[in-house]
């Protein structure tokens, strides 16, 4: 299965051939550098490790440039490891975004936007009491009663409540190649990505 290292660049729309106005993501995807063939013998399992985004070596730590430079690349600020990688790759090779073709359906995976701390409104779509008569004070997004009574005298794990938000690690499968630019190493994908603009993704058939 293979897969590549991005970037969410951000949001457009494109025409299909029906006239139909479709949301699409615009991703910036490769070129990423083998930098770490695993294999069954050595490590238990078999994967390859890609280098993706070139930054200052003296941004990175001497063990880590070492490790880079075995596979004769340059400082990198993404590492990530593709699992199940079916094609035949060596070190050091570049895989570019002709892995993909258009009309292929791919999963992405990202990393949501934090939204913070947040209520149960918000976060769990609760619909709060909804009017503000009876008495009612400052209870209108209140989460309401949370236990249940003497027993179990306690609030069970995994109560919907208020607390932090989003940035979390999201995937998103089936999401159809729209248009493919080489010359730029741009994938436009059907649909939405998790993340901010310029955020890292990583994606695969």
């Amino acid at each position: 299965m293979p897969g590549l290292i991005g970037k969410k660049i951000g949001m457009t729309s494109m025409f299909s051939e029906e006239g139909k106005n479709i949301p699409c993501t615009i991703l910036q995807v490769g070129p990423c550098v083998v930098s770490q063939v695993k294999t069954e013998e050595i490590d238990g399992y078999s994967a390859i490790q890609l280098a993706y985004d070139e930054q200052k070596e003296s941004r990175m730590s001497k063990a880590l440039m070492g490790h880079l430079k075995k596979a004769k690349t340059t400082a990198a600020k993404k590492l990530v490891e593709i699992r199940s990688f079916d094609n035949e790759v060596a070190l050091g090779d570049v895989l570019k975004v002709d892995l993909f073709e258009e009309g292929d359906f791919v999963t992405v995976v990202g990393t949501s936007k934090g939204k913070g701390f947040q209520g149960v409104v918000k976060r769990h779509g609760f619909a709060g009491v909804g009017d503000a008569t009876h008495g009612q004070h400052n209870r209108l997004r209140a989460p309401g009663s949370i236990g249940a009574a003497s027993y179990p005298a306690r609030v069970f794990k995994g109560m919907r409540m208020a607390g932090q938000m989003g940035n979390e690690r999201v995937k998103v499968e089936n999401l159809q190649v729209m248009k493919i630019m080489t010359d730029r190493n741009v994938i436009v994908v059907k649909g939405a990505v998790p993340g901010a603009k310029n955020s890292y993704i990583i994606i695969e058939k």
